[in-house]
């Protein structure tokens, strides 16, 4: 899944930063590690805690609990893990000899993937639970306090029982997790990420998700709606649909019917102060007619689409069992292109896959060069346990995989860089987020997802205005608000 995430910090009630005390409110701090996804998660295990008096904490030096939201997708992505939980040890030992009480938790897709092996690893762990338990926290969180806990030696946090949740439960989560509070969506700005669907049937051999996600499910779509109403009432402008495979979305609708996608995205336009809706990460597989379609007639979804490849080379493709072949992306793109000229592509491709030789990994320098990105996401592969490909015999020795990663990348940034610079002289429409590092800066997202930074009044944040790109900026673009006068040239 694109746009990685790794510690990024996510809080559903402002904090206020004071040191916390035994006879204070509870606190909780979370560290995301991941993708979008991820992200989602943090914020309704912040929802969950909230009704129990779990206020945020701007530390893990803060809190009662802490908790560790993991990703699995990249290379030693458990080893992050087990460093910060080392770092924690210590905290928690702290905290106890002053008197103060820490739980640990780890939750995701390492917690699911690992299990018991946490526990036995770093004993500081309270708490293990999967991607598919933690609308059970509050009471994984009553199962630890309920144990005996013997006193706390000196410099020592005291025993206490653990807790593993990594089942797949029979219920859906969804159904018991509690909703995210006006002050909460607030808090988090004018987008926000509304998950639709989880898991993978696809069975990439290099991928953990069908394992650590399970298999493909779809929420309702008035669930939906009804999440997406109370995001957009608290401010909300912009939302970005999340699954793993999320265009193989097959809800049901409040009569029984099967909706897609496409028929999601009409429903949710449909919301009068929602302004932009996007989704991510598609699979090649499950882009239908009806999206295709969407993608030209909805206006409210974005020019964007990321819909990984992995590879240009068939034989790879094949070994991947992504199940669909290089000119047959390629298709799907001038498809998309055609229905939506101004349509830009991201992807993601994996470089020295086991047995990929010379040639393969030319055929996906070609394939870039076809389809030609707006923005890219690239690493080397590395095996994951338990994965078909992991057990593969011809690995690609680590050097050769650094030396293809450097070529692709230095190609796909070319591209991105190329496709900023024709936007330069365009007028777009941005949506302000954010003020920016300068005084007088506010930062909005293009319609391509770009940030773009203009001097203008923070009153325009959460409201989309016109902005004539002048210049870019590394990854981001640089311009005025159209109507504002150009600045006069200083001269020589």
């Amino acid at each position: 899944m694109p746009l990685s995430l790794t510690g990024r910090f996510r809080s559903a009630v402002p904090h206020e930063g004071k040191r916390a005390t035994v006879t204070d409110k509870k606190s909780v701090f979370i560290k995301t590690y991941g993708c979008q996804m991820n992200v989602y998660d943090s914020d309704r295990m912040s929802d969950t805690l909230a009704p129990l008096g779990y206020a945020t904490a701007d530390s893990p030096e803060n809190a009662d609990l802490v908790i560790l939201n993991t990703c699995h997708i990249r290379e030693k992505a458990a080893e992050k893990v087990y460093s910060e939980l080392g770092r924690l040890r210590v905290l928690k030992a702290e905290r106890a000899a002053e008197g103060r009480e820490t739980l640990v938790a780890v939750a995701g897709c390492v917690a699911q993937a690992e299990g018991e092996e946490i526990i036995a690893r770093a004993p500081v762990v309270d708490m293990v639970f999967g991607p598919q338990t933690y609308h059970r926290l509050p009471e994984l969180i009553e199962r630890v306090r309920a144990g005996e806990r013997p006193a706390a030696t000196e410099g020592k946090a005291p025993a206490r029982p653990k807790v593993v949740e990594t089942e797949f439960p029979a219920e859906d989560k969804f159904d018991h997790l509690a909703a995210p509070s006006e002050a909460a969506v607030r808090s988090r700005g004018v987008t926000a990420f509304l998950t639709v669907q989880e898991g993978c049937d696809k069975f990439c051999t290099f991928c953990v998700v069908p394992y650590t996600r399970g298999s493909e499910a779809s929420r309702p779509v008035e669930r939906i709606v009804d999440e997406a109403r109370t995001l957009v009432a608290a401010g909300v402008r912009e939302i970005t649909l999340l699954g793993q495979n999320v265009n193989a979305y097959h809800g049901m609708d409040e009569e029984g019917r099967t909706v897609g996608l496409a028929g999601l995205l009409a429903r949710l336009s449909e919301l009068p102060r929602l302004a932009r809706i996007r989704y991510t990460t598609s699979h090649p597989r499950d882009l239908d007619d009806a999206l295709i379609a969407a993608h030209g007639d909805n206006s409210k979804l974005m020019p964007y689409l990321h819909l990984p490849v992995q590879s240009g080379s068939d034989r790879i493709l094949a070994a991947m069992n992504r199940r669909h072949t290089a000119a047959e992306y390629v298709a799907l793109i001038e498809r998309i292109r055609s229905a939506r000229p101004d349509m830009a592509i991201s992807g993601d491709f994996i470089v020295g896959f086991p047995g990929e030789t010379e040639d393969d990994f030319a055929a996906t320098m070609e394939i870039v060069r076809t389809v030609d990105y707006a923005a890219c996401f690239s690493f080397k592969y590395s095996p994951r346990p338990g994965t078909p490909a992991a057990g593969l015999a011809d690995q690609v020795p680590e050097a050769v995989k650094s030396e293809r990663l450097h070529r692709l990348q230095a190609l796909l940034e070319e591209q991105q860089k190329a496709f900023a610079e024709r936007l330069v002289g365009r007028t777009l429409p941005v949506l302000f987020e954010k003020t920016g590092r300068l005084p007088g800066q506010i930062v909005g997202r293009s319609p391509y997802l770009q940030p773009v930074a203009v001097m203008a009044p923070s009153s325009l944040i959460g409201e989309i205005a016109d902005v004539t790109i002048e210049a870019t900026g590394g990854h981001s673009l640089i311009g005025r608000l159209e109507g504002e006068p150009v600045p006069a040239r200083r001269s020589a």
